[in-house]
Protein backbone atom coordinates (compact mmCIF):
# COMPACT_ATOMS: atom_id res chain seq x y z
CA UNK A 1 0.00 0.00 0.00
CA UNK A 2 1.37 3.75 -1.32
CA UNK A 3 1.36 6.53 1.02
CA UNK A 4 1.80 8.49 -2.11
CA UNK A 5 -1.34 10.52 -2.07
CA UNK A 6 -4.55 10.42 -4.87
CA UNK A 7 -5.11 14.30 -5.45
CA UNK A 8 -7.09 16.10 -7.19
CA UNK A 9 -7.93 20.03 -7.95
CA UNK A 10 -11.34 21.48 -7.82
CA UNK A 11 -12.25 25.49 -8.79
CA UNK A 12 -15.12 26.93 -8.20
CA UNK A 13 -16.45 30.49 -9.40
CA UNK A 14 -18.57 32.15 -7.10
CA UNK A 15 -19.99 35.88 -6.64
CA UNK A 16 -21.27 37.18 -3.30
CA UNK A 17 -20.92 33.30 -1.79
CA UNK A 18 -23.31 31.54 -4.56
CA UNK A 19 -21.68 29.19 -6.35
CA UNK A 20 -22.07 30.28 -10.15
CA UNK A 21 -20.15 27.30 -11.95
CA UNK A 22 -17.74 24.90 -11.04
CA UNK A 23 -15.06 22.26 -12.91
CA UNK A 24 -12.83 19.08 -11.21
CA UNK A 25 -9.85 17.42 -12.76
CA UNK A 26 -9.40 13.59 -13.06
CA UNK A 27 -7.72 12.17 -9.99
CA UNK A 28 -3.69 11.86 -10.27
CA UNK A 29 -3.13 8.54 -8.48
CA UNK A 30 -0.01 7.93 -6.57
CA UNK A 31 1.96 11.23 -7.23
CA UNK A 32 2.61 13.37 -5.04
CA UNK A 33 3.66 16.16 -6.92
CA UNK A 34 0.53 16.27 -10.13
CA UNK A 35 0.41 18.02 -13.02
CA UNK A 36 -2.72 18.76 -14.07
CA UNK A 37 -2.87 19.93 -18.09
CA UNK A 38 -6.97 20.12 -17.46
CA UNK A 39 -8.45 23.69 -18.80
CA UNK A 40 -11.11 25.13 -16.88
CA UNK A 41 -13.67 27.68 -18.90
CA UNK A 42 -15.69 29.94 -17.36
CA UNK A 43 -18.67 32.55 -19.18
CA UNK A 44 -18.20 35.64 -17.04
CA UNK A 45 -19.88 38.84 -18.48
CA UNK A 46 -17.25 42.09 -18.57
CA UNK A 47 -19.48 43.88 -16.02
CA UNK A 48 -19.22 41.21 -13.45
CA UNK A 49 -15.40 40.26 -13.89
CA UNK A 50 -14.50 42.45 -10.75
CA UNK A 51 -17.35 40.41 -8.63
CA UNK A 52 -16.22 36.74 -8.93
CA UNK A 53 -13.86 34.95 -6.88
CA UNK A 54 -12.17 31.87 -8.39
CA UNK A 55 -10.88 29.58 -5.98
CA UNK A 56 -8.63 26.66 -6.38
CA UNK A 57 -9.09 23.37 -3.90
CA UNK A 58 -6.08 20.41 -3.97
CA UNK A 59 -7.80 17.66 -2.82
CA UNK A 60 -6.17 14.02 -1.31
CA UNK A 61 -8.73 11.53 -2.04
CA UNK A 62 -8.41 8.86 0.80
CA UNK A 63 -11.37 6.69 -0.19
CA UNK A 64 -13.79 6.48 -3.13
CA UNK A 65 -16.28 9.04 -0.79
CA UNK A 66 -14.03 10.72 1.62
CA UNK A 67 -11.55 13.74 0.36
CA UNK A 68 -8.99 15.55 2.37
CA UNK A 69 -8.24 19.73 0.90
CA UNK A 70 -4.59 19.38 1.27
CA UNK A 71 -4.32 23.40 -0.29
CA UNK A 72 -6.46 25.70 -2.01
CA UNK A 73 -5.81 29.16 -3.47
CA UNK A 74 -8.45 32.84 -3.99
CA UNK A 75 -7.93 34.41 -7.02
CA UNK A 76 -10.32 37.99 -7.57
CA UNK A 77 -12.82 39.85 -5.33
CA UNK A 78 -12.39 37.49 -2.34
CA UNK A 79 -8.39 36.42 -3.01
CA UNK A 80 -6.55 35.22 -0.28
CA UNK A 81 -3.55 36.42 1.15
CA UNK A 82 -0.06 36.10 2.61
CA UNK A 83 -1.66 35.24 6.20
CA UNK A 84 -3.70 32.47 5.10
Amino acid sequence: MSNTPDSGLHGTLSTEGQEMSHGKTSIRCGQPNPVCKETFVFQVALFQLSDVTLMISIYNRCTMKCKDMIGWIALGQTSSGEEE
